[in-house]
């Protein structure tokens, strides 16, 4: 009968909806945690597309330093802990969403990167239609930088692989160290194989000498002139002068996600550069001090 029908079809269609209730609340009530800190539900993540929304994530004791801004860019004295971008557990506290929510500006993207334990120099692209000129810039490598580091002052070892070619044969540095770094997914280190050069940098030893933990330390100057994953680590390290402060090189160091104690040595000291689009000669130094 067709009462029947109806009747039926609307207990299916009560039960339907039943299901749906709980599926719903079942989705909103699970919660995702990463490394102690509750993230967006399951439901939360899916809708958000691009990145994780950290609902408890804990404040980054640093600021970000902005060292000059016009109408097209806003450069940045980045810290030590703080990403570039979004990533992990970290949306936020990155000098990404930290300057969109400062400048009230949505649109504002890097022209490049620096890994999270790194400080210096970081340049950030406002209006879209910019972004390409800027970010070109890095990726055909047409800007000139210039590292600083903290490593031990003691005598390099010879590489497993690669070169190194000393400018004044007499005396260790400057140098440059030449070799074939590869970085695979899913694998926290790069590493050296003896193939062809890929990667490359000029090291230079400075004359700021200091004791840290009976341990005799100095700056070096760092010119990459290729930019592979952790070159400039894991090139210090393969001399047998790893970073003040790595936790990656020679070896992996668990730390937690909220212990700022002990930076990586490692600062992005300068960047030089033509400008895209007014044509001037850009420089700008990092005030992130070392040690």
């Amino acid at each position: 009968p067709a009462g029947g029908r109806g009747a039926a079809a609307a207990v299916r269609h009560g039960h339907g909806q039943a299901q749906e209730l709980r599926r719903r609340q079942a989705a909103q009530s699970r919660q995702v945690r990463h490394r102690g800190v509750i993230v967006h539900t399951m439901r939360q993540q899916r809708q958000q597309k691009r990145h994780r929304y950290v609902l408890e994530e804990p404040r980054i004791p640093v600021e970000c330093e902005v060292l000059y801004e016009n109408d097209a860019i806003i450069v940045v004295d980045k810290p030590h802990f703080l990403a570039t971008t979004p990533r992990g557990m970290w949306y936020r506290e990155t000098a990404l969403i930290r300057l969109r929510e400062q400048y009230g500006e949505p649109d504002i993207v890097p022209a490049h990167r620096l890994d999270r334990l790194t400080a210096g120099i970081v340049v950030f692209v406002r209006k879209p239609e910019l972004r390409g000129a800027y970010q070109m810039l890095f990726q055909n490598r047409k800007t000139i930088k210039t590292y600083e580091c903290l490593a031990p002052l003691a005598p390099e070892q010879h590489p497993q692989y690669g070169i190194i070619v000393r400018i004044d044969r007499h005396q260790p540095f400057p140098a440059i160290r030449a070799s074939h770094i590869c970085k695979d997914r899913g694998r926290l280190q790069a590493y050296e194989i003896p193939e062809t050069i890929n990667a490359q940098t000029l090291i230079e030893r400075g004359s700021t000498v200091r004791c840290i933990d009976g341990k005799a330390y100095v700056n070096y100057v760092l010119h990459p002139k290729t930019g592979k994953t952790h070159q400039l680590r894991v090139h210090m390290n393969s001399l047998g002068l790893p970073i003040l402060g790595d936790d990656f090189y020679p070896n992996i160091v668990q730390h937690s996600y909220d212990d700022f104690s002990q930076p990586l040595e490692l600062v992005a000291r300068e960047l030089h550069f033509d400008d895209p689009v007014t044509g001037e000669p850009r420089t700008f130094v990092s005030k992130v001090p070392l040690g």
